[in-house]
């Protein structure tokens, strides 16, 4: 069931996603919705630089490895 929420801008804000919102057509409270849903999605995942740094420092790699054999054995505490 969609949930209805308050959302305080400030008047340059305000006109910058009206503006944005007209030029795709949408009301602006479904282009509000879809860019904070966009912006959640991005921030899920990692980019292609963040894989180069991630692969590149092999002490995160090792201890990668590691936890990743210990969850195989279900050794370790889970936390999420």
């Amino acid at each position: 069931m969609p949930k209805t929420i308050t959302l305080r801008l400030d008047d340059e804000a305000y006109e910058s996603l009206l503006k944005h919102s007209e030029v795709e057509k949408r009301p602006l409270s479904n282009y509000i919705e879809m860019a904070a849903l966009e912006y959640s999605r991005s921030q899920e995942f990692v980019d292609d630089e963040e894989m180069i740094a991630i692969f590149s420092n092999r002490a995160l790699m090792q201890r990668l490895k590691k936890a990743s054999k210990e969850a195989k054995k279900r050794k370790g505490r889970f936390v999420v």
